[in-house]
């Protein structure tokens, strides 16, 4: 069977490998991107909507006809680069919030989003980034969708494009946790590409038929299940 799918998110870490990711498999036929900018990955089967105004991005989701058998969001930004808590605030949970009810409303059937782990626990569960990462998944689980998928990684390892704080040194740190066991590692942090695939195996899973529950929650073990241990390209 063939497949839909967009990205939101895809000029990000994570979200480009979501993107590169889709556009290898032949499952799926046609690929959607909403983003500022253009991603870096090109295929016959990507349409890429470029839109600096994220206040259009949710008519832009809508307008895709027929509506995608998946939505991805892979969005996410950083205190620093929105200018403050209030500016991230706007991107990480409203903007997430407003496209996953868009996309309800649109008739898609499946929406993956990348979280994090770690938000629900005390204290970590009173800090903004983790009530912006728990509001959006809780809306998504109270809009009902046929499959809801979560994904929520430690520290997301690779390259970015711009840096975050102290983020090579995290790297560096996490990755060489692996000469004491590549299940250190794993506990703490998860590659990106791994990540990416992990999300896209979970909607082909739930396409099956084969999600554990409507509302699936994927942690960092089964990340790494998914998107290393068991991938198949």
């Amino acid at each position: 069977m063939a497949y839909t799918a967009a990205v939101i998110g895809s000029t990000g870490l994570t979200g480009g490998h979501i993107l590169s990711t889709l556009l290898g498999l032949d499952a799926f036929k046609s690929v959607y991107t909403i983003s500022r900018r253009a991603p870096a990955a090109e295929s016959p089967k990507l349409t890429a909507t470029l839109e600096a105004d994220t206040t259009k991005w949710a008519s832009n989701l809508s307008s895709i006809t027929p509506p995608p058998s998946v939505v991805f969001s892979a969005l996410g930004t950083t205190r620093a680069q929105a200018g403050g808590i209030a500016n991230q605030w706007k991107i990480d949970h409203d903007l997430n919030v407003e496209l996953a009810k868009t996309a309800h409303e649109a008739g898609v059937k499946t929406f993956v989003f990348i979280s994090s782990a770690g938000t629900r626990g005390f204290p970590s569960s009173h800090l903004p980034y983790s009530k912006m990462k728990n509001g959006v998944e809780d809306t998504i689980k109270s809009l009902g969708f046929d499959q809801a998928i979560i994904l929520q990684p430690g520290l997301i390892l690779g390259k970015r494009e711009v840096e975050h704080t102290g983020g090579p040194l995290f790297n560096t740190v996490v990755r060489s946790l692996s000469k004491i066991g590549q299940g250190v590692q794993d506990s703490f942090g998860q590659e990106s590409e791994v990540i990416g695939r992990a999300a896209v195996h979970a909607s082909i899973l739930a396409a099956e038929g084969k999600a554990p529950s409507k509302f699936w929650v994927i942690g960092q073990a089964d990340i790494v299940k998914l998107g290393r241990d068991e991938w198949k390209a």
